[in-house]
């Protein structure tokens, strides 16, 4: 009842907004030509902003499949901005398709098959129940042996035979959005062990490169007093840390997430994309390409655990498999999607075994990313708003170590 409350209320609003359309064909020269042009203007921005979020697709209604309402088909006869959304369009000749509306076309189809897909904030989780970070430290059952022991182990050392069930893996694993799938035949836990990840680069050329997507992520304490305490400066922490070890690491400080000083992070994958391609086609050696954000959760949520006697931020590993229930995205290819997922399986593996509690569950979603330029690509989020940036530098001590094992081959 409420619904078709709201549906009547948007339906009236339309239809007084149509009034007010027509009106304007009839009576704005009396007003004058600039008035006219505003008056219209106003009209289309208000129905712009009714259509976006009411009725995203072009002559159907989302929740249940059925033809929009009459008012809805209405306004795609009457506004410029929609009336070309049902069909093709000729230009001036009549015999060639406009250029520049087919490719609108093809954007409108795209935004619509995936629009589920940008719903849920970018990457950012908002905590589901499933991506508390798992702090159990459990050990193998009784009278099975590990396969390969390892001494003074504090966490978890898992049997082949436990992650050999896909379902055992998911469980204790993933974390699963709702736009994309992982079936069977993609999730392989002896694949993704066989990959391997030493580095065939020696330092005496660039080995891996940090960078920021959303570099405007900052941490609880952020003010005047901590302008570092964001992604950036987490970034160069984690730089020098491997640096010590004796990495050759290129730190992109860029930032991909502001244009024209406005935070515009819905096209900063774009932006981020275009500049770390240019790196790395400068410095072909790159064999790890690491993507450091924070996530955003629900106020009063602290993602903290006690690792080596700190506080530290609870990480968290990011795939994207470039595929929705519906099957693969074919306009975002991943070939090194498999090595991916294998990169932040190892990691996570040596997570559970030596800093148990550190990591939250992997988190899998349907877009790429931008993990499709090296095998050994990684996304990770790092605490939450909710996080002091202390707890943050924490966290990427053992980072570095875990890093370093899988690089290793340890």
């Amino acid at each position: 009842m409420v619904i078709r409350y709201a549906m009547t209320g948007v339906g009236v609003m339309l239809l007084l907004l149509l009034l007010w359309k027509m009106a304007g064909y009839i009576k704005w020269n009396m007003m004058g030509e600039k008035a006219g042009t505003a008056w219209n203007e106003l009209g289309e921005v208000c129905l712009e902003q009714i259509w976006k979020e009411r009725y995203p697709l072009s002559g159907t209604d989302i929740e249940n499949g059925e033809q929009a309402p009459w008012y809805v088909l209405m306004v795609r006869s009457i506004y410029p901005s929609f009336q070309y959304k049902g069909g093709g369009r000729k230009t001036e000749a009549g015999s060639q398709s406009d250029p520049a509306y087919e490719k609108y076309l093809y954007e409108q189809k795209i935004s619509q098959e995936y629009q589920y897909l940008f719903l849920y904030g970018g990457e950012d989780t908002s905590l589901e129940p499933s991506q508390q970070p798992d702090t159990m430290v459990v050990t193998p059952p009784a009278g099975e042996m590990q396969e390969d022991p390892v001494q003074n182990v504090p966490g978890k050392i898992y049997l082949k035979e436990q992650l050999a069930d896909y379902d055992y893996m998911i469980k204790n694993f993933y974390s699963i959005h709702s736009s994309t799938t992982a079936g069977r035949d993609l999730m392989n836990a002896d694949t993704f062990l066989d990959r391997n990840f030493k580095l065939t680069t020696g330092a005496d050329q660039p080995q891996i490169l940090i960078y920021h997507t959303h570099s405007q992520e900052t941490f609880v304490d952020f003010g005047p007093d901590k302008p570092d305490a964001n992604v950036i400066g987490m970034g160069n922490y984690l730089t020098s840390l491997l640096q010590q070890k004796g990495y050759n690491v290129i730190h992109d400080t860029s930032v991909y997430d502001l244009r024209d000083g406005k935070l515009d992070r819905n096209k900063a994958y774009t932006y981020a994309l275009d500049g770390i391609t240019r790196i790395l086609q400068e410095n072909p050696s790159v064999e790890v390409v690491l993507d450091l954000h924070r996530d955003g959760v629900r106020e009063g949520v602290h993602l903290v655990s006690d690792v080596n006697g700190k506080p530290t931020a609870n990480i968290m590993f990011f795939n994207g498999l470039s595929q929705t229930p519906t099957g693969e995205i074919e306009y975002l290819k991943n070939p090194y999607r498999e090595d991916n997922l294998a990169f932040s399986f190892q990691m996570q593996l040596k997570a559970a075994a030596y800093y148990p509690g550190y990591t939250r569950k992997i988190y899998l979603k349907g877009l790429r990313y931008n993990m499709h330029l090296r095998p050994a690509s990684a996304l990770v989020e790092v605490g939450a708003q909710t996080n002091t940036y202390q707890e943050a530098l924490n966290a990427m001590e053992p980072l570095a170590e875990v890093l370093d094992m899988v690089l290793q081959g340890k």
